[in-house]
């Protein structure tokens, strides 16, 4: 098996608390923005969340912060139509629009992706992207394009694997099999997986420790 990214390792308990702690207190929305002239000051260490429509990036989020209503979650693709920015005390927690297909006339998804290219290239206190991969069918053409992105604006991003609790372990491991030959073309991956389900709450403290340890 090729492990070259392989699952990330279990942070001791000292990066655990320091994660539930980053969390613990209130999370709230700051703001949403249309233009990068409304982008709020980069005064501190910034993660975003990229994935393609359907991925369970709200879903994520709201288990992230313990805040059910949060981050709103949709059946209908394409439903966030704006970069979302949360505060989580000393950090901004930031929801970009879903990329990939999308209920919206064409003009308006050019308008999306040209918001997130802007943002991704020009925003100096973004220190990672997470890219969230569905485990159900692993990374796919369109999650390929926004690696290739990112690559070119320099961001490093790292993939949570998102609904595991939702595919059988064969299954998972054909798709991380098929994540890991992606990623194996961008340099801009971090060189660990993180697993996820924002039901059942796995890898969710993982990832709180993950966010809390990204140093400005």
């Amino acid at each position: 098996m090729d492990l070259t990214f392989p699952l990330v390792v279990e942070p001791d308990a000292d990066a655990l608390e320091k994660g539930r702690l980053l969390f613990a207190g209130e999370t709230d929305f700051l703001k949403g923005v249309v233009a990068m002239s409304g982008l709020p000051p980069a005064d501190r260490v910034e993660v975003c969340f990229a994935g393609r429509s359907n991925v369970g990036k709200s879903s994520l989020i709201n288990a992230l912060t313990g805040r059910k209503g949060l981050a709103r979650a949709s059946n209908t693709p394409g439903r966030t139509q704006e970069i979302n920015f949360f505060t989580a005390r000393d950090r901004y927690i930031v929801d970009l629009p879903g990329y990939g297909f999308a209920n919206a006339p064409v003009a308006v998804v050019e308008k999306w992706q040209n918001l997130l290219k802007q943002y991704l290239s020009g925003r100096q206190t973004l220190r990672r992207v997470f890219v969230l991969i569905d485990a159900r069918h692993g990374a796919k053409a369109v999650d390929e394009e926004i690696m290739t992105l990112l690559d070119k604006s320099a961001v490093t991003f790292q993939v949570v694997m998102t609904k595991i609790d939702k595919v059988k372990k064969g299954a998972l491991d054909d798709a991380l099999a098929k994540t890991r030959k992606a990623l194996s073309k961008h340099p801009a991956a971090y060189p660990e997986l993180i697993l996820t389900s924002s039901e059942k709450g796995e890898g969710i403290p993982t990832l709180r420790a993950i966010i809390a340890g990204i140093d400005a």
